[in-house]
Formats: C-alpha cells, sequence, structure tokens
C-alpha cells in the first residue's frame, strides 16, 4: 500500500515515496521516508541494535529503563526528519540527495554500539570507541550497498561542504542528544530531564553554515541545558548505575584474565574472540595491525547483551572465586557500595578495606582490586569549544549563549566536574 507523506513536520519529497511507519511510544508514528533506510533497518547490523539496551544496566535503578540502541536510532531519525522540514521552511537548501544521506547519517549514528553500550569500549577492547566501530560497519554497508552511503559517510565525518548537516549529527543540539534525553526522560520516569523538543527544532536554524537557533528559542536552550546536567547526574552517572556498570566491567576483566592464563570458559564464539584475542586500536587500526577490520566487524556485528549475560549466568558457577562471585552479584543485583567525593580517598582506607575481603573471601591481596577500588568520573553539560550554541537574532548577529542568556551561568556548565567514586561489598560496612 503507497502512503504519501502529507506531514509538516516530515521530510516531503517532490515526488510522492512509499513510506514505512512505526509506532513509537514517545513519537507516535515515525515515518520511513526513503527506501534505503528501510532496507537499512532490515540489515542484520541495526537489528542486533534491539538487543543492546540504551541504557546498559540503569534499569537496575531505573525498573523502565528497558528501551534500545534501536529505538532511539528510530527516534533520532524522526527528529532529524522534522529538522530537515523546519529548515526547508526557513529557506535552508537542503536536496532530496543530502536529506537521505543526513537521514542515514542519524539512523547508523550507534550502529557501532556494543554490548550494554559503553561497557565493552573499556573492557574486553581498548582505545576503540563505538564512533570507530560505527565507521566500519558504515563502510562496510557502503560495500553492500553499491557505494550508496558515501555522501552519509562524508557527514559523519564532518568532509562535506554543509557543515551544518554534521552539526544536526553530532553538535551541542544534535538529534542524537535531543532524543536521548527525551527517551530516557521518559522510559526512567526522571521528570528532570524533560525538555521542550518541538520548540527547540523550531528554533534551529542555519547561518554561516552552522547550526544556529533563533532568538525566540533561547529558554528551550536554557531549559535543554540544565536537564541534561540534571540526567548525568540523577541517572546517567548516578552512584548506583556505577556500581553495577563498574561491577560487569570488573567480571569482563576477570574473565579476560582467566582465559590469557589458559583456563577455559564457556563463551559464544564471538564472545570468545574477544575473550581470547589482545584487541586494541592499534592492533586493528595502527600501521603495524595484527587483526583484520573484517574479523573484527564479524564477531562484534555477533555480540550483543545476550552474550554477556548469558555467560554471566554460567560464570556464576564456575571454580575461580573471584569471577563466581562478581556474578552472582549482578545477577543477583548485590551491587558494590558506590560513593563519591569531590577529593580523592585515602588510600589507607582502601587498604584496610582490601584486607577485610582478602579475609572474608580467602582470596590473595591482588585479587580483592576486583571488590575494592576506585574510580575517577567527570562531566559537563556544555562544551563551548566543541560547535558552541549560538543565538541568532532578528538583525542578523550572533552571540553565544554563555553571553545571549541572563539566567545561566555557562561558566558551571561547561567546567568539567570530576569526583572519585569509591566501591566496595556493601556487607564490610558490618565487618
Amino acid at each position: 500500500m503507497k502512503i504519501v507523506l502529507n506531514n509538516p513536520y516530515l521530510y516531503a519529497p517532490v515526488k510522492e515515496v512509499v513510506s514505512k511507519i512505526v509506532n513509537d511510544p514517545v513519537y507516535g508514528f515515525i515515518h520511513i521516508p526513503f527506501q534505503i533506510l528501510f532496507d537499512l533497518i532490515e540489515h542484520p547490523y541495526f537489528q542486533r541494535l534491539r538487543r543492546i539496551k540504551q541504557l546498559g544496566l540503569t534499569h537496575l535503578v531505573y525498573p523502565g529503563a528497558q528501551h534500545t540502541r534501536f529505538q532511539h536510532s528510530l527516534g533520532a531519525l524522526h527528529l532529524m526528519n522534522s529538522a530537515i522540514a523546519v529548515l526547508r521552511g526557513k529557506g535552508v537548501i537542503i536536496s532530496e540527495k543530502e536529506a537521505e544521506a543526513v537521514s542515514i547519517t542519524i539512523l547508523l549514528h550507534d550502529i557501532g554500539h556494543g554490548p550494554f553500550s559503553h561497557t565493552l569500549e573499556h573492557s574486553l577492547v581498548e582505545g576503540i570507541s563505538h564512533e570507530n566501530l560505527s565507521i566500519l560497519f558504515m563502510e562496510q554497508l557502503n560495500e553492500e550497498f553499491g557505494g550508496k552511503l558515501d555522501l552519509a559517510i562524508k557527514i559523519f565525518k564532518d568532509q562535506y561542504e554543509k557543515k551544518f548537516l554534521h552539526q544536526l549529527v553530532s553538535g551541542q543540539l544534535d538529534m542524537d542528544r535531543l532524543d536521548y534525553l527525551k527517551r530516557d526522560s521518559f522510559f526512567t520516569g526522571v521528570t528532570e530531564g524533560t525538555i521542550g523538543l518541538d520548540r527547540i527544532i523550531e528554533m534551529i536554524n542555519v547561518k554561516n553554515d552552522r547550526l544556529v537557533v533563533d532568538e525566540k528559542g533561547i529558554y528551550s536552550i536554557e531549559k535543554f541545558l540544565i536537564a541534561r546536567r540534571l540526567m548525568y547526574w540523577q541517572v546517567y552517572l548516578h552512584k548506583t548505575v556505577l556500581s553495577a556498570e563498574l561491577l560487569l566491567m570488573k567480571i569482563l576483566k576477570r574473565a579476560k584474565a582467566l582465559t590469557s592464563e589458559g583456563v577455559s570458559l564457556f563463551a559464544t564464539s564471538a564472545m570468545n574472540y574477544f575473550l581470547e584475542q589482545n584487541v586494541n586500536y592499534n592492533s586493528v587500526f595502527g600501521k603495524q595491525a595484527i587483526h583484520h577490520k573484517a574479523d573484527l566487524l564479524k564477531n562484534f556485528a555477533s555480540l550483543d547483551d545476550n552474550d554477556i549475560l548469558t555467560s554471566a549466568k554460567i560464570w556464576a558457577e564456575e571454580n575461580d572465586i573471584v569471577l563466581s562471585l562478581l556474578c552472582k552479584r549482578l545477577l543477583n543485583r548485590h551491587l558494590f557500595r558506590a560513593k563519591l567525593q569531590k577529593e580523592e580517598f585515602d588510600h589507607k582506607l582502601l587498604e584496610t578495606l582490601s584486607k577485610k575481603v582478602m579475609n572474608e573471601y580467602k582470596i590473595s591481596i591482588d585479587q580483592t582490586s576486583y571488590f575494592v577500588f576506585m574510580e575517577i568520573i567527570s562531566n559537563y553539560a556544555y562544551d563551548p569549544d566543541d560547535h558552541s550554541i549560538q543565538i541568532l537574532y532578528k538583525d542578523g548577529s550572533l552571540r553565544d549563549i554563555s553571553e545571549a542568556s541572563d539566567m545561566l551561568n555557562t561558566a558551571v556548565l561547561s567546567k568539567t566536574v570530576k569526583k572519585y567514586c569509591l566501591c566496595y561489598p556493601k556487607e564490610l560496612e558490618n565487618y
């Protein structure tokens, strides 16, 4: 059945197109206006995102946070369609080819995310970001689709002449950030993350080939920056969420260490690849690379949250007491106590806690680092050096939000806040 796009907030090309519709709990109907977008969504690489939670282990704190990278990517595509329509309505020239390409870019912007989102980046691989992997996926898909992703890849890499298209994908007000704030707030129930999404998109504009915000949208931007800061400390960097994610990282670190010592652990073939191989940026992308990108992509494309959870369930019965205890803690939500403070914790406290763990679990002092450890976390809400938010006035002049706002202290919002996180077993408090 042909469905003709007839929505002022969606991109409608000059000629009639066939559109698919997806029902989304946040936005309602999401239209897929280009056939290639639907074909990419149907591809196994993209379908894998259904099996990767958007917020990792955050559901252990906020039970509703079960949404996936798949949902987020479709939501970001929906917002991109709206943004294109708004900009065209203000006279910004975006060709049909460019609209299709930037839509592909935003759809695939997170395709390189691994299990539980960022956890794999710090555990099974070293120095390889999800952006690096997204590029590999996009280049492989480009081969399969006969070069139809050429322009999308240029936009993703910020190599296309119209720089504002890249800003729509990656910038201070990109469609990625707008969707994840709206979606994460919706599914966690944290209302402080609610933003005036429709008005923000309605107020975007382009000046001197860069994305700007019309003067009337300044208050919505102020609320957006505050909401982003609150969401980071209440959701993304919530101390219990940190405890869960750091616990999972310790599990993967222990499994990798045992594998390197010759211990045979249960694992899917994809999982086993990352346990056995020392995969890092130089080994894949360096001049003397020893791992093939094709092998990395093949195994990464088969890896999702299920590989990790299934392994943890089996490893909970392993003979290695460290791995077994860590996995049981994750499966039963017996998380570490996490404490945050601005100053570094006294190392004598860590030594005392480590000795308690050693005596309680009958493990070596070296092994206690899996149970007692200190990490540094940091966050900032606004980076004026990264595509700063510019306010466009009626006379055509531009001012940075930090100068235009009479309410925000952007010096505070742009300052990197660093905190120390101490984790240890709760039961040691009464030891």
